[in-house]
């Protein structure tokens, strides 16, 4: 037998020098010059205030040129049908391993997407179903709702050698599709009195639909001139026959007035024109109109589980599938464990290991048939990490950005158990995080700052915990603030009454919000809080409610454009000069023709990366030559679209360019704290803090006397909370009242009255475990969230 003989020698081997990544001279977005070398196999936290660049060193440098190597692997065929980012500004990238990015990015909001779905639980769950289900109903398809069941039969022709011949052929598949709402689980219901009124003719101006003029070809006249209709005739008085033609008639082609034209019931074409688009992503005064006039309830037929009556029909140990997905999570991985069947063990053992996962990483209160574009950002980034928790891959790099949003401080403890154990696999973890609860476990700590946008983009610091509180800088004077409870709160004004709540997971809910106070809705993740104050205060007439969703907007979009700031602006301008104001506007007349009002041209090149030149003609101004020459108090349009919140407060506030509309927005910008943003800045190259606090400046010109603030802090540094705290205490002070959704301690001790839910999550949660000041929360350490107040404040 052969003797093995040990090669290895006392002297440290080349591969093991590797031990760093190591970025020199990065300068995307507002970075400058950064270096850093960061410690591999470790894990790594980046902080500093909101803006200060973290996300562009971790995701738009570090991660993106990761992504873009791994890329660059595949064949050029296949590259052809990938996303084709440009190299990032960055003069040396050295040492860097696989990256897998888990952001918070929302899952896609599509109505057929569920937890189960992006997850691949549901998947497995077919299987197991399609296996063991009693009676048998077909394979894993005939218990998936996105699949409908298809007949057909007819003749196919096949060719054998010369000859051919016609052959009859059936075709069938079984899938699990509910016809009545095809997967949905909703069916919408249209009220017809608000789309027309019946005691009038077209002619007369029935219509009360958004954009339906009298003159319009593909609207009004389109069924003026049909020939279907009378158009001198009151709706009401119509026949059956034209009514069908009114409402439902199948697509038709017209000649009107000589022009052919697609003539269909109005059902359809408000279906097609309204109800196929993100209602989020509509004009207010549309998505008003929708709200309006469609009515979603519950599918019927299949009592809103999506799935055809014989995919309901099978069971295993009497549960069928419909029933196994509307579990809880942590009731569906117990129900699982106690099944025992050695045919599909390895399918089994998976599905329990991926279920455990869930219930792991503190999302155990969910179901798998819970719509993903219901899921909050926090949600939505451990949903994705539930996939790496068991994976076999080791020396690659995660990149997390705030892993800790939307959880409860019980929460976090957990969450950084997962980050520690992804370290200790021998993966290198980096982090983009602003709690001090997450940055104490770091290896390594960058810094970056000191300021945010423009005053931002250098390394502060780099090293351990202990030097960072030591440093000096924003985040180490910052590192062990503690906000003290107010020594007097407010006396309220009046209360809200919510009386027997039960959306979701609340159980008969019966609470008082009082009115004219700061008051904060807390609890652990899964609790009830969302439930409690989106499902309960009617959002509407005097109430303000500013959610968690996403800010939507391309590279042309500014917050100028955003705000609404832009429109005084362009009048100020045309007023000024005498000409209209669509000229100040690049995405309307004013643009450069070269570039279309973008800045600069944009080159495909297949799949290289595409290639962006500053525009020669306006030189990145967006503007043409002739509008350039308008000015305003010295200025051109594309001069103040550079300006900075700061600077153009000033500018609007006083003087020849003084304009009371433009200075108010900007007032608003400047209170939240983005006084130094630019106008002109791509909403794309925005932090999530500065998104989160643009909207906020936003809505806070909405009327009402109700505001309703879903984790305002999300994205928000230590020393951007202090600023947050004075805007709730000027908006109270002003005679609103202030409801928040958070988990932030500081704004527990700062509030005036806390009501916390729990116990648990899920079926554990739904309840009112507290109600009063933060004074008596933390006297009494009655919950999960009074212990962890009562610590944070040092009691």
């Amino acid at each position: 037998m052969a003797k093995r003989t040990d090669t290895r020698s006392s002297a440290p081997h080349d591969a093991d020098s590797h031990d760093l990544i190591s970025v020199h001279g990065a300068r995307v977005n507002n970075l400058k010059d950064v270096s850093v070398r960061i410690p591999k196999r470790r894990l790594t936290v980046f902080t500093g205030v909101s803006g200060s660049g973290k996300s562009s060193l971790v995701f738009g440098t570090i991660a993106a040129e990761s992504q873009r190597l791994i890329n660059e692997t595949y064949s050029a065929f296949v590259q052809g049908f990938m996303p084709t980012p440009a190299r990032p500004e960055v003069d040396v990238l050295d040492g860097l391993t696989t990256a897998i990015i888990v952001d918070q990015q929302r899952l896609g909001a599509d109505p057929r997407s569920t937890v189960g779905t992006v997850t691949d639980a549901n998947a497995m769950l077919r299987i197991l179903f399609s296996r063991l289900g009693k009676p048998y109903v077909g394979g894993p398809g005939a218990f998936a709702f996105n699949v409908p069941s298809v007949r057909a039969s007819g003749g196919i022709t096949v060719e054998r050698g010369a000859a051919t011949k016609t052959v009859k052929a059936t075709f069938s598949r079984t899938g699990g599709m509910c016809v009545r709402c095809e997967g949905r689980g909703t069916v919408s219901d249209i009220d017809l009195a608000q789309l027309y009124d019946d005691s009038k003719s077209i002619s007369e101006g029935a219509f009360t639909i958004p954009g339906w003029k009298s003159d319009s070809w593909w609207t009004v006249r389109l069924y003026a001139e049909s020939g279907f209709l009378d158009p001198d005739k009151p709706i009401r008085k119509y026949t059956k026959k034209e009514m069908q033609d009114f409402l439902y008639r199948e697509p038709t082609k017209v000649k009107v007035e000589g022009v052919n034209l697609t003539y269909e019931g109005l059902i359809p074409k408000i279906q097609k024109s309204f109800l196929s688009k993100d209602k989020e992503a509509m004009q207010p005064h549309i998505r008003a109109f929708v709200e309006r006039a469609v009515t979603f309830t519950t599918c019927p037929e299949c009592d809103g589980t999506r799935l055809s009556e014989e995919a309901r029909s099978s069971r295993i140990a009497e549960i069928n599938i419909a029933e196994a997905c509307a579990m809880q999570i942590s009731d569906l991985a117990q129900w699982v464990s106690g099944l025992d069947e050695p045919s599909v063990a390895p399918l089994l053992s998976t599905l329990r290991g991926t279920l455990d996962s869930f219930v792991e990483i503190g999302l155990g209160y969910l179901s798998l048939d819970r719509p993903s574009g219901t899921l909050s950002g926090g949600e939505a980034q451990r949903v994705k990490m539930v996939r790496h928790l068991g994976s076999s891959l080791t020396d690659v790099t995660y990149v997390f950005d705030e892993p800790t949003t939307g959880l409860h401080p019980h929460d976090i403890q957990r969450m950084n158990d997962l980050l520690l154990r992804l370290r200790d696999k021998g993966n290198t973890v980096l982090v983009v995080e602003h709690k001090p609860e997450t940055i104490v476990i770091a290896d390594h700590v960058v810094d970056l700052g000191p300021g945010a946008g423009a005053a931002g983009g250098t390394v502060c610091f780099e090293g351990s915990v202990e030097e960072l509180r030591t440093a000096g800088t924003v985040t180490g004077r910052h590192f062990d603030d503690r906000a003290a409870v107010k020594g007097k709160v407010r006396t309220p004004t009046g209360a809200l009454e919510i009386r027997g709540a039960t959306t979701h997971n609340l159980r008969d809910v019966d609470v008082d919000i009082p009115l004219g106070v700061l008051t904060v809705v807390t609890g652990v993740a899964g609790s009830g809080k969302s439930s409690l104050v989106h499902g309960s205060i009617p959002a509407g007439e005097g109430v303000v409610s500013i959610d968690q969703g996403a800010i939507r907007g391309s590279r042309r979009s500014n917050p100028a454009t955003y705000t609404g700031l832009l429109d005084p602006i362009r009048k100020a301008f045309a007023k000024v000069n005498g000409v209209k104001p669509a000229l100040f506007s690049a995405n309307s007349e004013g643009a450069c023709p070269n570039c279309n009002g973008a800045g600069v041209v944009y080159t495909d090149l297949a799949m290289m990366a595409g290639v962006a030149i500053v525009c020669d003609e306006c030189e990145g101004k967006r503007f043409q030559a002739a509008v350039l020459e308008h000015h305003l108090g010295g200025r051109d349009i594309s001069e103040v679209l550079a300006m900075s919140v700061t600077e153009a407060e000033a500018f609007f506030g006083a003087g020849e360019a003084h304009t009371p509309a433009a200075h108010r927005i900007l007032v608003r910008l400047a209170d939240v704290g983005l006084g130094y943003l630019s106008l002109g800045q791509p909403l794309t190259t925005l932090s999530g803090g500065e998104r989160q606090r643009l909207k906020l400046a936003t809505h806070m010109a909405d009327k009402g006397g109700i505001y309703v603030l879903d984790e305002p802090t999300a994205g928000l540094h230590l020393a951007d909370v202090e600023q947050l705290l004075g805007l709730l205490d000027r908006l109270v002070d002003s005679g609103k009242s202030v409801v928040v959704v958070e988990h932030h301690q500081a704004v527990m001790a700062h509030a005036d009255w806390i009501v916390d839910l729990g116990p648990g999550a899920g079926h554990d949660g739904g309840r009112i475990v507290f109600e009063g000041t933060p004074a008596d929360l933390i006297a009494g350490r009655s919950t999960l969230t009074g212990e962890h107040l009562a610590a944070y404040v040092g009691v």
